[in-house]
């Protein structure tokens, strides 16, 4: 299948690696020292659990235009930059996205896709449970071995969902179809947004975790705050399992966060500034909606973003 990824990050480029590796004709879209990295190396990943590294060749562009046409789309970015991106997918002729990544108005962004667009479109969102870290000469560090996307429609069943799994059939990556996207992506921000909010601390974040209790309950109270805002909006909590967990099994919790502070794997999760600032302006939104008090959350992105 001829496949676009649009956007050459460390998801991007893993995405584009397990597409490869099933037998898919690949191109990226990259910009920069990334496209020459790409055209000069291939898509390098240095597998973090099998001590191996993979080098996959593939087409390498730097701009869509409207009439290059793609079996799919997947656009893997931070929220930050979705925006800009939008107008360029309208007018591409090509009919089947995924918007992969962080996404608290998945609607709006199906809905300008769709409203611009000269030829029909559909369009699906996703979320890859997997990781790494890109260093300067172009390989990507992966956490997993594996590779695995939870994706949905908003409106029901993706309709191009035999293309997709026609897409993965040959490759080392699992695809789970969820029924409310919408709900389980929102239900992440809330992990997301803690978890980042610390990590991202000038004086060190994650580092300092070990041992700082208050900071630690402090974490928990955040994520039980920001649950209860999406259920002010009517929005139900996906995995339910883990609402409940956090309320009832705040001992774990402590300890999960405690272990998750000392292990270097969270070093290797990829985000900025920028994402976690975009995500925590649509947090303050749902909050005014719903005229919620957020305390331990507020306390947190105060003392740690470096731009409250």
């Amino acid at each position: 299948m001829n496949i676009l990824v649009y956007g050459a990050g460390v998801l991007g480029s893993y995405l584009a690696h397990a597409l490869k590796r099933g037998g898919n004709d690949v191109t990226v879209l990259a910009r920069g020292k990334r496209a020459e990295e790409l055209e000069r190396n291939g898509v390098v990943v240095r597998h973090y659990f099998q001590l191996r590294t993979t080098v996959d060749r593939v087409r390498v562009i730097r701009t869509l235009e409207a009439d290059d046409q793609y079996d799919l789309i997947f656009v893997v970015m931070k929220y930050s930059d979705f925006p800009s991106v939008l107008p360029i997918l309208a007018a591409n002729q090509s009919r089947h996205i995924v918007i992969v990544g962080n996404n608290a108005d998945a609607r709006q962004m199906q809905s300008y896709i769709e409203e611009n667009s000269p030829t029909k479109k559909h369009v699906a969102f996703g979320f890859q449970l997997s990781g790494g870290r890109r260093y300067e000469d172009g390989r990507i560090l992966a956490v997993r071995g594996g590779g695995q996307m939870v994706l949905g429609g908003l409106d029901g069943p993706i309709p191009f969902q035999p293309l997709l799994d026609k897409a993965f059939k040959k490759a080392s990556y699992k695809l789970d179809y969820h029924d409310d996207i919408d709900a389980w992506l929102k239900s992440h921000i809330i992990f997301i947004l803690v978890l980042n909010t610390v990590s991202f601390s000038p004086e060190g974040g994650m580092k300092k975790l070990d041992g700082d209790k208050r900071l630690l309950l402090e974490m928990i109270e955040a994520m039980d705050e920001g649950f209860r805002v999406l259920e002010a909006m009517d929005i139900t909590i996906t995995p339910a399992g883990q609402v409940k967990f956090i309320r009832e099994r705040k001992r774990l919790v402590y300890y999960f966060l405690k272990l998750y502070s000392i292990i270097p794997i969270y070093k290797l999760i990829d985000g900025t500034i920028s994402e976690m600032e975009a995500l925590s302006s649509e947090f303050a939104q749902w909050k005014r909606a719903t005229n919620s008090s957020t305390p331990s959350m507020d306390k947190l992105a105060n003392q740690f973003f470096p731009h409250p």
